[in-house]
């Protein structure tokens, strides 16, 4: 662990990360905003819109604890600068794409940058700043992280209405660019966490193969091709997690999760919780834009409601996990995003918008008192030497949380819609595709409250 002494070299790197941490969320939220737009200019079908944030999330997904990996075994600056490159070259790829295959294909390059980008980030300030200053500066990262989230459809819904939806990917890149300079011209440090230390390519492909399986699968259910992937994907996932239990140095520590039961249903709390809220997002802006016909920027506006509430409530509820028990906190986060699900599984064509507003305030505010609450119930239930692995393990569970999230939304589309493109025609299919998925979100986050519950305590 090098510990820089330089105040301006710490900035420096601090200004890079933090960067770094605004872009991913950005560009999530901002291009959730452009989908309508997209589709309409490529001729996407619901379908095939839905892989263009899905492509992103499971290519990022797939690579986050295998990147993470290289990066504690030859360089965290290294796969940091890697990455910041691969994201900026596929942003200023995504803003020229053709055609929708290409587009999609690009975003899956893209995502792979950004799981080297997040998946490094912060590990570097951790392993940069002394202990001491390490809480605030872990606080401006997290900051960066809802700053993104909270202005991305503001700032993409402008853009997409007045200068077109390339323009989010091109501001994005140069971004990207900004860091690129920073990092390569800069920072001269170089961190690495392991002495001597293999890689397990056999565990890391079981692992791609697991995931790229059930999701691949989902979006082509009813079939039979889609019983199969997904049989399989179940199959290299619990081949993964015996080979991993057999590994000196596994992708993925499995005996945290089974000897630790905070631990454990901690992560399983937060891959529930990911799943039941990241759709809404994608299919509020199709609702918004395609049967309230509201614009890109208008769309955005409301859309913000959401991580603004999150962003707002997020250092309170913090402070509450010291002083109550996480689950507590975290549990009423839960019941809260149940609350502000339900009454969306009802909304038509005529629901006000004002109606639409509070269920996103219910859900900030419910994902705010989850979050802060379950990453310190989950950081505190292990010991120091865990502290990058939980961290890459509550990293891997709110990727996987977001694939399934959209596999869910994915597999309504595929069912209802199939392959109709998304017009005037399809809107009655459309509204009947969202109610049902905002119902079955509902569902699995009940499911969310009794794993947070079933954690116990951790004061």
């Amino acid at each position: 662990m090098k510990i820089i002494k330089n105040k301006k070299q710490l900035y420096i790197l601090l200004l890079a990360t933090t960067l770094g941490s605004f872009l991913t969320p950005f560009m999530g939220s901002a291009v959730n905003v452009a989908l309508p737009i997209m589709a309409k200019e490529l001729s996407m079908t619901a379908l095939s819109l839905s892989w263009v944030a899905t492509s992103f999330i499971l290519a990022a997904a797939i690579t986050l604890v295998p990147l993470g990996r290289l990066a504690d075994i030859y360089g965290r600056k290294k796969i940091f600068l890697y990455g910041a490159i691969i994201f900026t070259a596929a942003s200023g790829l995504c803003a020229w794409s053709p055609t929708q295959t290409f587009l999609i294909a690009v975003r899956v390059i893209q995502g792979i940058g950004g799981a080297m980008i997040f998946r490094t980030g912060t590990a570097m300030l951790v392993s940069a700043y002394p202990p001491e200053e390490r809480g605030k500066i872990l606080g401006i990262n997290t900051a960066a992280i809802y700053i993104g989230l909270t202005i991305g459809p503001f700032i993409g819904g402008l853009l997409t209405q007045h200068l077109g939806w390339r323009y989010i990917f091109l501001f994005t890149a140069v971004l990207g660019i900004i860091v690129i300079l920073i990092i390569f011209a800069m920072i001269k440090e170089e961190w690495s966490g392991t002495n001597g230390e293999g890689f397990d390519f056999a565990g890391s492909l079981l692992y791609a193969a697991a995931l790229f399986a059930i999701m691949y699968g989902f979006s082509l259910l009813p079939s039979w091709r889609a019983g199969l992937l997904i049989s399989l994907g179940v199959l290299c996932l619990i081949f993964f997690i015996f080979q991993q239990l057999k590994r000196p140095f596994p992708l993925l520590n499995i005996h945290l999760f089974l000897d630790n039961k905070v631990f454990a249903f901690s992560n399983l709390a937060a891959l529930i919780n990911y799943c039941a809220t990241f759709a809404v997002t994608f299919l509020l802006s199709l609702y918004l834009q395609h049967l309230k016909m509201l614009t890109p920027s208008q769309t955005g506006i409301i859309l913000v409601a959401a991580p603004f509430v999150q962003a707002l409530f997020s250092p309170l509820a913090g402070r509450l996990s010291d002083r109550f028990e996480p689950q507590i906190i975290s549990s009423i986060g839960m019941a809260l995003n149940v609350i502000g699900l339900i009454p969306l599984i009802f909304i038509h064509k005529d629901t006000n918008i004002h109606y639409i507003v509070f269920c996103l305030v219910l859900l900030g505010l419910g994902f705010a008192l989850f979050s802060s609450p379950n990453v310190n119930a989950t950081m505190s239930a292990v010991e120091n030497k865990f502290y990058g692995v939980a961290s890459a393990t509550l990293g891997t569970m709110r990727l996987t949380g977001q694939m399934f999230s959209m596999g869910i939304t994915m597999l309504v589309f595929a069912v209802i819609l199939g392959n109709h493109p998304i017009s005037e025609a399809n809107n009655p299919l459309l509204l009947q595709s969202t109610q049902i998925t905002f119902a079955l979100l509902a569902i699995i986050c009940c499911g969310g409250i009794l794993a947070s519950l079933a954690r116990g305590k951790v004061h």
